[in-house]
């Protein structure tokens, strides 16, 4: 089970590295297919590697200058709030019902990812952990920049908008054991004018803290993390991350997350047509 969990967790790693996204998307349904867990089950195993990878990256970031740790706690703490609901609600629904869930998200991201390295391959490496280069200016942002600082202008607006970004985030964390930076990061660039560097970096701490959290919850409510496979594949994931960042440079990122886009969308067809009973 050690070494099973170490290789798993190496692939989620590279992914999360060589993307920025994804990776906690796909450990779920690994961890099931590898050890005949529900998904209630391999949730929080898949939330801890997101947890541990993410607080790497968001410590990259941060010494960078590019953390925007304001929103980021804000977010965690409104994720914190609504992750238990999540949970609550995943060992209400049925299985079944989880894994078309699941199965639907992944289609959602990867249709996302897909589109993205296609309509904008100059810029398709902005959604990896931390990139270089900026995204295009957007305008009409609920949100405002501080032009001297860098940093956010926080109005009420502003901590409605931040808050309810942590919100969804945590319910989705609860719910599916996914990260949620595919939400985080589309939602920051969308209200506020934070460079792309800045919203993944603030991400990835939101994501540490949400992740964190909601794992110990559903430690405390269950029967607690299968510490044998759950160690091994967060740290294969960590080691994986930084493979991955380090190869990521070196290859084409356009082609790159087409294919894992495809390939992210082949595993929910599966996942769908089995919790559908099709095999």
């Amino acid at each position: 089970m050690m070494l099973v969990g170490i290789v798993l967790g190496m692939v989620v790693g590279l992914v999360l590295g060589l993307t920025g996204a994804g990776g906690s998307i796909v450990a779920v349904p690994l961890l099931m297919a590898a050890f005949g867990w529900t998904l209630p089950q391999a949730a929080p195993v898949a939330l801890l590697a997101v947890a541990a990878s993410a607080a790497l990256g968001a410590y990259t970031a941060w010494r960078r200058s590019y953390l925007r740790y304001r929103a980021a706690t804000l977010m965690g703490l409104t994720g914190s709030l609504t992750a238990p609901l999540g949970l609550a609600a995943a060992r209400w629904l049925p299985t079944s019902t989880l894994s078309l869930v699941f199965a639907g998200v992944m289609a959602v991201v990867s249709i996302r990812m897909w589109r993205q390295a296609a309509l904008r391959p100059a810029e398709a490496q902005v959604v990896r952990a931390i990139v270089s280069g900026e995204g295009p200016p957007a305008s009409g942002h609920l949100c405002r920049l501080d032009a001297a600082t860098g940093r956010l202008v926080w109005t009420p607006l502003t901590a409605i908008v931040i808050g309810a970004i942590g919100a969804v985030t945590g319910l989705l964390s609860g719910l599916l054991g996914v990260g949620g930076g595919f939400v985080i990061v589309p939602a920051l660039r969308a209200t506020t004018p934070l460079s792309m560097q800045s919203a993944i970096a603030t991400s990835l701490m939101t994501i540490a803290v949400v992740a964190g959290i909601t794992v110990l919850w559903a430690a405390l409510q269950g029967p607690g993390l299968p510490w044998p496979a759950a160690a091994p594949f967060a740290g294969g994931a960590l080691g994986g991350m930084l493979l991955g960042r380090r190869l990521a440079p070196r290859l084409a990122s356009a082609q790159l997350e087409r294919s894992f886009a495809a390939f992210m969308l082949l595993i929910a067809a599966g996942l769908a047509g089995h919790a559908a009973g099709l095999w």
